[in-house]
């Protein structure tokens, strides 16, 4: 496999540890926020489609695959009710986000934009409903999800052993959201073993980068202890 995608995956979930270490620092805003964006530029990104090795996925998979990082760790720095804060604002951001896009799409463009140009936009940007709708739900059931399992392993484990409620709770919830989403956007358009295909090349890369962010939740604590 290409090492460069792992390299950008590793780059992306250190963005998000630093940016909790900054929240631990200075405020819980600034991680709510952090993840609200994570999470609009998901559905942004995710209109371009990219190689990951010998598997097919949006181009959001990193981005979106870090949300859940974010959420383990303000779980365990800030307490369940402070994640569950984050998955909501991150829904409203969407809203907000998708009826501003509809609105840009819905209006004439002006005389001295390029056509081919405004075109392109409004292909870009003419969100499927069946497609949003899919995300939403996926989005509101996996993220709340993971919030729970992280709060339900760490209770088993009595605090300890991070990494095992930081994987299982993840790699749990990244199945939801795939089988979720490709089920509802996608099922009836497409035949059937196709379905599987996305579903299980979309979920081996969540669960390669849910493998990888073990190491980032261990950084994020220690140096966000540091630095309270």
């Amino acid at each position: 496999m290409d090492p460069i995608p792992i390299f950008w995956a590793a780059a992306t979930l250190a963005i998000v540890t630093a940016c909790a270490v900054l929240a631990a620092r200075f405020g819980l805003e600034i991680a709510v926020g952090v993840f609200a964006s994570l999470t609009v530029l998901a559905n942004l990104l995710a209109i371009k489609t990219i190689a990951f090795g010998p598997f097919i996925a949006p181009a959001a998979v990193l981005v979106y695959a870090s949300t859940f990082l974010l959420t383990d760790i303000l779980s365990e720095l800030f307490g369940e009710e402070k994640a569950r804060l984050a998955v909501w604002t991150g829904f409203v951001a969407n809203m907000v986000m998708l009826v501003s896009v509809l609105i840009a799409v819905r209006w004439s463009a002006s005389p001295l934009m390029d056509p081919g140009l405004a075109s392109s936009f409004d292909a870009v940007f003419g969100f499927a409903p069946r497609i949003v709708v899919a995300s939403m739900i996926a989005y509101l059931v996996s993220q709340h999800h993971d919030v729970w399992a992280y709060g339900f392993w760490r209770k088993k484990t009595g605090g300890r052993h991070m990494w095992l409620r930081n994987n299982a709770s993840t790699m749990t919830s990244q199945g939801i959201d795939t089988l979720i989403f490709i089920t509802l956007a996608f099922y009836g358009l497409v035949p059937n073993s196709i379905l599987l295909q996305m579903m299980a090349g979309q979920y081996v890369i969540k669960i390669l980068i849910a493998a990888l962010d073990t190491p980032f939740i261990y950084l994020a604590l220690a140096a966000a202890r540091r630095a309270g």
